[in-house]
């Protein structure tokens, strides 16, 4: 599905972008940004906010720029920066030329804060970051403003550069806004603009030991490149005050318009870098490509398309207020996209032998089967039909309840593509009563095609010929938490207290049908009756590895009927 939204769809964001235009402001050009910060892996959150901002621009023949807000360098390195770029190409936008890193403008963002302090709205403190925090009041106690908050320019000014040639410390200085330490907006009462890390930057080299915070660097980022409208999300929006603020400071052109949208909550997952680095670092999943995971990465690996996830971010909306959307949400837009997208094959999970006994031994015949039902561009394939075929163990019940039309003795079924069958006896395990081979007869006059091929049964199974298919293991996912929430449902702030102990489980001895021998890394299918998967990258030519992307059906519900 395009990116692009309806004509008739529209939301608060895209209303004022249209007054904007219409009203001429900013010459009624439309330029937006998303500013990741190169210290992680993009999740489904992300791809909201890079929808919205890629998606704005395009509609309104505007652009959109890249930018990396990399003002942190204790956290931030190239690998976050390369797999980004990954995750916006693949999910299908592009910012042409306009890949920008906020530390193209460290010597520009330098010179704006030394007019800061030359215009006294700016001063270095040199107290602890303990003590500014306990100075800074609460929501009904002002501030009290530090005993450095008088310092002449001329001081702060040779105290600012000698913080730039790496005299000090780490925590030894800051520098700080001058505004107003009684204002109820906590974020003006002399908020942080500088502050001295000596690390080097992966990008800068050793050159810079004072590095800006975000809410100095990322407004005047905006400003230089051009941006109409800074779109960010609610916890933002105390902050709009003190992005206006310095953008009037610093005198500069262009005035940035700051709009906040609510951010992306998922149920049964969490959204937080930190919490997700957590998961990661203790083992709890695989890595940042773990299918569990709502990253960009885990949910390509997971068999996710980048349609799907544009048409989910589009479905959803943009909000004014934070709240929960569900899973299910998610992943009725992969159904959708994969029913047309992916071709049907049969595969057995949990196999069961299922012997013919009056088909010829030695006997194979090419059954036509239907690659795709919803798209007649798909054709067909043969698939092997032999005396011996595997089926899903769950497909035969030797003592089955009202209502079950599948396999059981003296019951006729449909082999889907080829046969119907009746089940004459079964063969068990003489110690443990397990049943290890079913044993049938079939009907020759019922082959699919043929005159009496029309005669109904009530039950169809799928199957694969047993000396023809291709064992595989098969990873099927659940939630990786128990709790819609995980942060409030249970534990407090202890998300990991609800981890799902079943979130994944291994089959090792599935059996699929031999057309998919040569299927590529990231190909999706439909296993009949049982969900869509695709191709891991674990995948050998010894044997094949599938990941379950989604199941036919939401089975969110059943955790919270426990």
């Amino acid at each position: 599905m395009d990116s692009e939204r309806s004509s008739d769809s529209t939301d608060f964001i895209r209303i004022m972008i249209e007054q904007d235009v219409q009203e001429g402001k900013h010459g009624g050009v439309v330029h937006t940004r998303f500013p990741p910060e190169p210290n992680g892996h993009l999740h489904i959150g992300h791809a909201k906010s890079i929808c919205l901002n890629f998606g704005v621009a395009k509609e309104q023949q505007g652009l959109c720029n890249l930018r990396f807000d990399d003002t942190n360098p204790s956290k931030e390195n190239v690998e976050y920066v390369t797999s980004i770029q990954e995750d916006v190409t693949w999910l299908g936008f592009d910012w042409g030329d306009r890949l920008f890193h906020a530390s193209d403008y460290f010597e520009r963002l330098y010179l704006l804060a030394v007019k800061l302090i030359q215009d006294g709205k700016a001063y270095v403190d040199s107290v602890s970051a303990d003590e500014i925090r306990a100075n800074r009041g609460t929501l009904t106690e002002p501030g009290i403003a530090s005993s450095h908050r008088s310092r002449s320019i001329e001081e702060n000014l040779d105290l600012f550069a000698r913080m730039r040639a790496g005299e000090f410390e780490d925590g030894a200085h800051v520098l700080r806004a001058k505004i107003d330490m009684a204002s109820p907006n906590m974020n003006f009462r002399d908020p942080t603009f500088y502050r001295i890390r000596r690390l080097p930057h992966y990008r800068a080299g050793s050159s810079w030991n004072i590095y800006p915070t975000y809410d100095f660097a990322h407004p005047l980022s905006d400003s230089f490149e051009g941006i109409t409208h800074s779109l960010c999300t609610l916890e933002f929006q105390d902050h709009r005050p003190l992005y206006e603020w310095l953008l009037h400071a610093c005198e500069v052109d262009c005035h940035s318009q700051q709009i906040e949208f609510a951010r992306l909550n998922l149920s049964y997952t969490v959204m937080s870098k930190r919490k997700l680095l957590q998961l990661v670092e203790e083992g709890h999943v695989a890595g940042w490509d773990d299918p569990r995971l709502p990253t960009i990465k885990g949910l390509r690996r997971r068999g996710y398309t980048p349609e799907s996830i544009r048409s989910f971010c589009e479905g959803i909306g943009v909000a004014k207020r934070d709240g929960m959307i569900e899973m299910g949400k998610l992943e009725h837009a992969i159904r959708e996209d994969l029913n047309v997208r992916a071709n049907r094959v049969m595969a057995v999970l949990r196999p069961l032998k299922v012997i013919i006994d009056n088909y010829p031994e030695g006997q194979v015949e090419d059954m036509n089967a239907v690659n795709n039902p919803g798209n007649p561009d798909a054709g067909s394939r043969t698939v092997p039909f032999s005396r011996e075929v595997y089926i899903e163990q769950d497909d035969f019940q030797e003592n089955p309840p009202k209502k079950f039309f599948r396999m059981t003795p003296g019951q006729e079924v449909r082999l889907r593509y080829a046969y119907i069958v009746r089940c004459e006896n079964v063969v068990k395990d003489e110690q443990t009563g397990e049943i290890i081979e079913v044993h049938c007869t079939y009907d020759p006059e019922t082959r699919k095609g043929l005159p009496q091929a029309g005669r109904k049964v009530k039950g169809t199974i799928h199957w694969v010929s047993a000396a023809h298919a291709l064992q595989a293991d098969v990873r099927l996912y659940a939630s990786l938490f128990t709790q819609a929430d995980p942060i409030d449902d249970k534990g407090g702030d202890d998300f990991r207290a609800c981890l799902n102990p079943e979130s994944l489980q291994t089959l090792t001895m599935c059996q699929v049908e031999p057309s998919l021998v040569d299927s590529r890394t990231g190909t999706q299918y439909q296993f009949e009756r049982q969900g869509y998967f695709c191709v891991d990258p674990d995948s050998s030519s010894d044997k094949l590895v599938f990941n379950r992307t989604v199941a036919l059906r939401d089975s969110w519900g059943k955790f919270e009927k426990k």
